[in-house]
């Protein structure tokens, strides 16, 4: 299983600081863990093959083009650095 932990940022609050884990066998397309905490409080989840799949379809992208722009905002910290911004809801 690989892993990456990330220093995050929200947009509703720059000065503050989340971590991002991101957990995956194969690779992102195949599906992932992800676990955000912001030092007091931890948030999990899971997201599916299928996930993915749907989720690529309703934006009317192309299912690799997708999962590679997940990497980007996830996995790849330089790639994303100003690119991507992260809201928390």
């Amino acid at each position: 299983m690989e892993k990456t932990l990330n220093r995050i940022h929200p947009v509703s609050d720059p000065e503050e600081s989340c971590f991002l884990q991101v957990s995956w066998e194969k690779d992102l397309g195949t599906g992932f863990g992800i676990l955000l905490t912001d030092g007091q409080c931890a948030w999990t989840g899971t997201v599916s093959e299928a996930d993915i799949s749907r989720e690529a379809a309703d934006m009317e992208m192309d299912r690799d083009k997708y999962v590679e722009e997940l990497k980007k905002a996830l996995v790849s910290v330089k790639e994303s650095a100003g690119r991507y911004n992260f809201v928390m809801a």
